[in-house]
This record gives C-alpha cells, sequence and structure tokens, in this order.
C-alpha cells in the first residue's frame, strides 16, 4: 500500500476532507492549496489557530511562515495524523463551538472549507472573534453557494449544513463584530479552463460522473481523464474580486476592531 493510500485509509474519505498526494483528489486539493498560498502573507511570523484543519497540509503550510501554528480538529483519528506526520504544528483536538484558548491570545484564525459544515456558524465566528487579539485577522474561505448549489438554500452536498452566497457571508461576518477587508472569489485560471473546454464545458462535472453513485476506491478513472486531473497545479487557479457571484470558492479576510 503507498504512503498516500495509507494515509487516505486511515482518514476515511468520504471526499469532505482533501488528502494531498492522490491523484483522484489532485483538483480539490489543488484548488483547496491555491486558497492557502494566497493568503499565506497574513500569517507571516503570526501566532495562527487553524481552526479545523482536516489532513494537515495546510497547517504545515502555513508553518512555513507563522511564528507559531495550533491546528485544531474535532476528529480524533485526524487529529493524531496530524500530530504524527506534521512535528512542525501542534495539535489539539476541540470543538469549534467552544474554541480551547484563551481570549484574545492568537493573530490569526484560519478557517478553510469549514464553515459550511457548522451548525451554528455565527456562535462559531463570536469564539474566533473572542479568540483574536485586537487587529486579527479571520481568513475564511467556502464554496459559493450561487455556484456550487444553484437555485436553492438546501445544500446538495450531505455534509454541509448552510452554504453562503458572496453577500451572505459579508452579512454574517459583520454581525459578529469583524471588518471585511477583502472577500474575493477563486476561479478556474486558463489551465483549468482549458481543461473545462476538453471535458465538455466542466471538468468537475466529469469527474462527478466517474465518481457518482460508485464507493470510494470502485471509480474506474479513464486514464486520460486521471492524468489531466493529476496534472493540475495551484497555479491553475486566479483568485480575483471580479465577477464574485460566478466564482467557485469564496475567500474572505477579516479584521478584529
Amino acid at each position: 500500500m503507498t504512503t498516500s493510500s495509507a494515509r487516505a485509509e486511515a482518514l476515511h474519505l468520504t471526499g469532505e476532507r482533501t488528502v494531498p498526494g492522490i491523484p483522484e483528489e489532485n483538483y480539490w486539493f489543488r484548488r483547496h492549496e491555491a486558497a492557502y498560498l494566497a493568503l499565506l502573507p497574513y500569517c507571516a511570523g503570526a501566532t495562527v489557530l487553524e481552526a479545523g484543519c482536516g489532513e494537515g497540509y495546510g497547517a504545515a503550510l502555513i508553518a512555513g511562515r507563522a511564528a507559531t501554528v495550533l491546528a485544531l480538529d474535532y476528529d480524533e483519528p485526524t487529529v493524531r495524523h496530524v500530530t504524527r506526520r506534521y512535528p512542525q504544528v501542534g495539535t489539539v483536538r476541540g470543538n469549534l463551538a467552544f474554541l480551547p484558548l484563551r481570549s484574545s491570545t492568537v493573530d490569526v484564525v484560519a478557517n478553510f472549507q469549514v464553515i459550511e459544515h457548522l451548525w451554528d456558524q455565527g456562535g462559531f465566528l463570536a469564539e474566533c472573534h473572542r479568540v483574536l487579539r485586537p487587529g486579527g485577522r479571520l481568513l475564511v474561505t467556502t464554496p459559493n453557494r450561487l455556484t456550487f448549489t444553484p437555485d436553492s438554500d438546501t445544500p446538495l452536498n450531505p455534509y454541509h449544513t448552510r452554504e453562503l452566497a458572496p453577500s451572505e457571508l459579508d452579512a454574517l461576518l459583520r454581525e459578529a463584530g469583524f471588518g471585511v477587508e477583502q472577500l474575493h472569489g477563486l476561479h478556474h485560471g486558463a489551465g483549468v479552463r482549458a481543461l473545462d473546454e476538453r471535458y465538455g464545458g466542466s471538468i468537475i462535472d466529469a469527474q462527478l460522473d466517474v465518481v457518482m453513485g460508485q464507493l470510494p476506491g470502485q471509480a474506474q478513472w479513464p486514464d486520460g481523464l486521471l492524468a489531466d486531473v493529476a496534472a493540475i497545479r495551484a497555479e491553475d487557479f486566479e483568485l480575483t474580486g471580479d465577477r464574485l457571484d460566478e466564482s467557485l470558492d469564496l475567500v474572505a479576510v477579516a479584521v478584529r476592531p
């Protein structure tokens, strides 16, 4: 068994926890990685809490720029994995509803592709506001409801509780007492747009056609499609404040006054 396969098995892949090093997962991994890389400058020299760290690759990226990183997740096997895999990162098991930190103790809270899973999004943001120092920043990424689940307020993804449109994320952050410094959208760059054209308009749909309705590990990927997906890089996505409603993911930087 390969290292990446063992890692995937240990973390019980559902499609909701992105794992690096797996060709079939590479589109989603690179899409998420692109947002991390874009927001790394906000973490330089900072004390950072990643609230909902998942596999831990993002916390490890942040650790290359930050002074200190604490990776928090509720899932116990995930926390054990991050502890073993990324020794440069501090780890703790905890509930995002009650962050296990004192007030005003961190410079940055990173929350990537997590808020859409939470039942009490406002309560979580209040906790982020509490643990941040004045002037500290909250970094949030989340799927754009307008493109992820078009024409519905009810998520099609069974693991999501509430997805957000750009205006809804902006309002939620402001209601929690944050100033919104930046609200951008992640889009396919030229390389992935070329794959969209090659696969009938959507590389996402081409992947879903392979895996929909099949158990993990049973999907038969066409060799050409798998090679194209495995070759996608973080640089093949772009972040912009334009065409926000058309973006794939929302990327926000909010500041505690």
